[in-house]
């Protein structure tokens, strides 16, 4: 099942900030694809353990990480904050540069995001997210199956998503690692 468009306008970042908040988008490529509606128990479990566990892994970096809802704006090049046309919110994501952190989030690739997935937003994000996430230039991209407990793990390689591998065992971050501090 994809999302649902919220209609066949292109948006901005200007755009999405004047939305209301009580119904969530992400913006790819200027269209605006509704969130699915709060994420289960078994998702936020999820979520909330990886991030832990991710926490525990970067303990002594200069690392960044954060949940959603946390804005990432991913400009096509200079344009202003405000003419940006894709806005997404991942599960989970890592920032190993932290000029990219303001206060409106994340401006410019994570190195690792993680998305728990959900029977409405599968399909979106196995395709379009992992496409974009290619072509911006992010190292890694881990999908997390709940049911089955298996991650599938896209890293970049030579600037382009190599094939997935998956695990269903716990498995570091290899798709570098930010300095220590």
């Amino acid at each position: 099942m994809s999302l649902a468009l919220r209609d066949q306008q292109r948006h901005t970042y200007a755009d999405y900030c004047s939305w209301p908040e009580d119904v969530r988008y992400e913006l790819i490529d200027g269209r605006a694809y509704a969130m699915s509606p709060g994420p289960n128990r078994r998702h936020q479990e999820l979520v909330v353990e990886v991030l832990r566990q991710v926490a525990d892994a970067l303990e002594g970096s200069p690392a960044a990480f954060t949940s959603r809802p946390f804005d990432v704006r991913l400009p096509r090049g200079q344009e202003a904050d405000d003419d940006i046309d894709t806005v997404v919110q991942p599960d989970i994501m890592v920032v190993c540069d932290r000029t990219k952190l303001d206060d409106r989030g994340c401006r410019g690739a994570p190195d690792w995001v993680i998305e728990v997935l959900s029977p409405s937003s599968a399909s979106h994000d196995q395709i379009l997210k992992r496409a974009l996430y290619e072509r911006h230039g992010v190292r890694e991209y881990w999908l997390i199956h709940p049911v089955d407990l298996i991650v599938t793990v896209y890293r970049l390689v030579d600037g382009a998503m190599a094939s997935p591998t998956s695990t269903s065992s716990r498995t570091p971050w290899r798709g570098g690692s930010c300095p220590r501090s």
